[in-house]
């Protein structure tokens, strides 16, 4: 009698409750199940549901019978746009509601191995006795992790907390970083106390990183080669297999874009980029968390205006507190805006970056946008909001010459000044190297390139776990 085959690798995965966290450990799914692998992934009963509602996730993976969606229900499903909601989520909702789960899957389930995301530590609580391999996979961009690292050295070396108050003092002691680096472009939790449990939180986490079997990144080597030599003497098995959307494509598992949004999309704002010329349209997203005040969006708005270039502008639902009817946008901005402007509450961003009309993007440079922008070749103009995007658009001006870095203003006149400094008075400069950099990203994902090397590598060792397994 012939001895049973082998059950083929099974691997759990689990992100953040967020939509970039979501999206690229999706995309991660769809280039693993190809090569045989069973996938289980968790997800929060919200996002499952908007999944459901917005996107063709369902029927793109159904033709995986190793696929199946695993919802959690009872966790906090609420914004998480400040360090308490933040807090709330990852410290407190996450951990008491995920953890005995966790332990029954891995315990129960045949998991030869557990990719989490490496913002969630106590997914390695959660595994420790089972013999299940965890390995962390970080949504943010190799600067921004390394950033996080060396947060306790920043404290040994007196950098942190900051004394006084002048953001554009030099941090010298972030290997790598030292010529360039300020206060300004450390992870916005860096400026609140020691004491804040947000900072203490990710500190702490990012430092387990070295205690998972691996590290996964979405990023390129001829991107943040550098910065990935640092992270190596302490995370020696890293898997760099960005970036993940153009990753899909290039292995003709999506030619067409895999959308993951969480938002309904509305795509009428590309027939309105078909009616405009070549890199004549400023595109403006500030993600999925971002908020603005109304004083914000009023700045904001008089310097796209005053600009003269078109601009598609996405404005969530929640983009704005207290935006109301007695604090409703002038009807003079409202005017100007019908004859450039285009107003969509959620657009579908691939794609719009994608469309030749699109000349640069005002982002806030949460890591999948700077991607999505670096593959399409799109100059950038960054407002970063929190979290790992100062160091992201940092990254952006001042080492990759990518765009122009304006975070912590918010004025009419600057962003004017920015917007027409990098589509006009620099354009052809911030053209060249985005267009560089384009095609540098795009031969990384190709046959023989450095992720899609790294990812056949990944692929190989979970499937060696396997068999050590069975």
């Amino acid at each position: 009698m012939d001895p049973k085959p082998p059950s083929p690798p099974h691997v759990l995965i689990f992100p953040c409750p967020a939509q970039g966290h979501v999206n690229s450990m999706l995309k991660l799914t769809e280039l693993l199940l190809p090569a045989g692998l069973h996938i289980t992934f968790l997800i929060s009963a919200k996002d499952h549901d908007r999944l459901s509602r917005f996107t063709t996730v369902h029927s793109r993976l159904s033709s995986y019978p190793g696929f199946r969606f695993h919802v959690i229900h009872g966790l906090y499903e609420g914004p998480i746009d400040t360090d308490e909601k933040l807090n709330l989520m990852l410290i407190d909702s996450l951990p008491k509601v995920t953890t005995p789960l966790l332990r029954n899957l891995l315990l129960d389930s045949q998991v030869t191995c557990f990719i989490a995301d490496g913002i969630l530590g106590f997914a390695l609580d959660a595994a420790a006795g089972t013999g299940v391999p965890v390995m962390f996979f970080r949504t943010v961009s190799a600067c921004a992790f390394w950033a996080y690292f060396c947060i306790p050295d920043l404290i040994n070396s007196g950098d942190l907390p900051f004394q006084g108050t002048n953001l554009d003092e030099r941090i010298v002691n972030v290997k790598g970083m030292e010529g360039f680096l300020r206060r300004r472009d450390l992870p916005s939790f860096c400026r609140s106390g020691l004491s804040n449990t947000t900072f203490q939180e990710v500190t702490n986490i990012t430092r387990r990183t070295p205690d998972a079997h691996a590290l996964i990144l979405n990023t390129f080597e001829d991107l943040e080669g550098p910065i990935l030599s640092h992270i190596q003497k302490h995370c020696p098995n890293i898997y760099t297999i960005g970036p993940l959307h153009a990753h899909l494509k290039a292995r003709s598992i999506s030619k067409s874009t895999s959308s993951n949004s969480l938002f309904q999309e509305d795509r009428t704002c590309i027939g309105w980029l078909d009616q405009h010329a070549p890199k004549s349209v400023l595109y403006v997203s500030f993600g999925s968390i971002a908020t603005l005040t109304r004083d914000q969006l009023i700045e904001f708005w008089h310097g796209l205006v005053n600009s003269e270039k078109p601009f598609l502008w996405v404005i969530r639902e929640d983009l704005v507190s207290s935006l109301d009817d007695e604090n409703k946008v002038p009807s003079e901005l409202e005017k100007d805006t019908k004859e450039r402007g285009c107003l969509v509450g959620w657009a579908p961003q691939e794609d719009v970056l994608t469309h030749s009309a699109v000349g640069a993007f005002l982002t806030h440079n949460g890591w999948n946008s700077t991607l999505e922008s670096i593959v399409e070749g799109v100059p950038m103009v960054s407002w970063p909001f929190f979290a790992d995007q100062q160091p992201n658009s940092r990254f952006v001006e001042a080492v990759w010459k990518l765009g122009l870095d304006m975070k912590d203003t918010c004025d009419r006149r600057i962003v004017e000044k920015i917007v027409k400094e990098v589509m006009e008075v620099r354009k052809e400069e911030f053209e060249e190297s985005a267009r560089r950099m384009a095609k540098l990203a795009k031969e990384s994902v190709s046959s023989g390139g450095s992720s899609y090397r790294n990812l056949d590598r990944l692929i190989e060792d979970i499937k060696k776990m396997s068999t050590q397994s069975n």
